[in-house]
């Protein structure tokens, strides 16, 4: 009994690791799934159980499979079926398969449309790496604007308002690393010798 009390209690930490990758809020997501704001904040923080009504329309909601949400036993099967998911018009192909710490994923943006606020910003918890693998993205940081192109990589803490945009004219496509709990990711590169 207690390895089926483990699974339920990493079903709440996996569902607000997706809900906050992908960018909703729990008041949009009780929207997409009629379940209540204190319900799915009760789920998030493992004061509700998780039951089969509860996850069948988040798992549909997230385009997960149920056994993603409920870390379902290995099949035996070693390869990683990793599914790529559409929200807010971006493709992201999730590239590590563990929800809780350090993510990776590539994502591709397609242009922003104008009639689309690229100044409305966002905060949340955590810390994101970004490298442009192509095309250009367009990161407004605070106050300062900046226009990323091919190889170039930003990192910054996401409680720094921010809005992460494509200003065209193609796709752009970024490999990014995020951690949920602030998780800063360390680049070392050697000083030059002098």
């Amino acid at each position: 009994m207690a390895d089926l009390d483990d699974v339920l209690t990493a079903v709440g930490p996996r569902l607000k690791s997706l809900r906050i990758e992908r960018g909703t809020t729990l008041t949009q997501l009780a929207e997409s799934t009629g379940i209540s704001v204190s319900t799915l904040s009760r789920l998030e923080s493992g004061q509700r159980k998780p039951t089969l009504e509860l996850l069948l329309p988040l798992a549909r909601a997230h385009q997960v499979q149920l056994d993603e949400l409920v870390g379902a036993p290995a099949t035996g099967d070693p390869r990683v079926h990793m599914k790529p998911y559409t929200a807010h018009g971006r493709t992201t192909i999730p590239l590590s398969q563990h929800l809780g710490g350090l993510r990776a994923y590539k994502q591709i943006i397609p242009p922003t449309p104008a009639s689309v606020d690229v100044t409305e910003l966002r905060v949340h918890e955590g810390y994101e790496w970004m490298y442009v693998l192509s095309g250009r993205v367009r990161l407004i940081l605070g106050e300062h604007d900046f226009v990323l192109g091919v190889g170039e990589v930003v990192e910054f803490d996401c409680r720094t308002p921010h809005s992460i945009s494509n200003p065209g004219p193609a796709a752009a496509e970024v490999l990014a690393l995020f951690g949920p709990q602030g998780e800063r990711i360390h680049v070392r590169a050697r000083p030059a010798s002098g």
